[in-house]
């Protein structure tokens, strides 16, 4: 359900602070989750480094998809980083969302656009900047021109819609479940305070669809996570790349 913002003015910038505690937290339980894994590194991993490999290794897979592990070797951190932290990101609204005076004070950090869509600019960003690195102002210039000269608007048009479907395709998924997770969690109150008699019995038959829903929130989140690394990996490959 829709709530208002708690806001701040600094500088002439208007900044949210439900936004800045969301994504402070996600990046510290990230930061956490990565040096806890990899303490003690073991050349025959067990336990918490286990965790960390499966999930360098499975970035590994994606970039291999993607590219040349020559050249896109170099975006492995920025890979894990960036699975771990949206997943994250996904997973913090999913147990509750808090709310003071209408005001949300807890939910997903990409459950708001401006978050995601600062994602999607940094990525396709990047994208641009290693391209000019790697291949050269004459080299990545002359992408925009092949394989006919006159692509070249809708070369620019595909830089933009990129930049916006990334982006909204991140906060569509994760917005809308938990608008739904809000609808069915008022739905099992209104069960309970409205029922006569077989309150509880009417709340837990209420609360069933909430707890299959955020089981299935995971699954999208999970997913979320992948395609929007997966898809960082192929606007990256598309710059930096000698085959298309």
């Amino acid at each position: 359900m829709e709530h208002g913002t708690y806001t701040i003015e600094f500088l002439g910038l208007t900044f949210t602070l439900t936004n800045i505690l969301m994504t402070t937290i996600a990046a510290l339980i990230v930061f956490v989750i990565a040096v806890t894994c990899a303490r003690n590194l073991q050349l025959r991993p067990t336990g918490k480094q286990n965790f960390l490999e499966w999930i360098v290794d499975f970035v590994k897979n994606i970039i291999n998809s993607t590219m040349d592990w020559e050249t896109g070797g170099r975006f492995l951190t920025l890979g894990v980083t960036l699975l771990m932290y949206i997943f994250v990101s996904n997973m913090l609204g999913l147990p509750f969302d808090i709310s003071i005076d209408g005001k949300s004070v807890w939910k997903s950090p990409t459950s708001d656009p401006l978050i995601t869509l600062t994602l999607a600019t940094l990525v396709v960003g990047l994208s641009h900047y290693y391209g000019v690195k790697m291949k050269g102002f004459k080299g990545y210039g002359k992408g925009f021109f092949e394989p006919m000269p006159f692509l070249f608007p809708l070369k620019i048009i595909e830089e933009l819609a990129n930049t916006l479907t990334l982006g909204l395709r991140l906060y569509g998924n994760i917005f809308a479940g938990e608008i739904l997770l809000g609808l069915l969690a008022t739905m099992a109150t209104h069960a309970y305070a409205h029922s006569t008699g077989g309150g509880i019995i009417w709340t837990v038959i209420a609360a069933v669809p909430m707890l299959i829903w955020q089981g299935f929130s995971v699954f999208v989140g999970s997913i979320q996570a992948f395609i929007f690394v997966m898809l960082t990996m192929v606007y990256l490959s598309h710059k930096v790349a000698d085959e298309h």
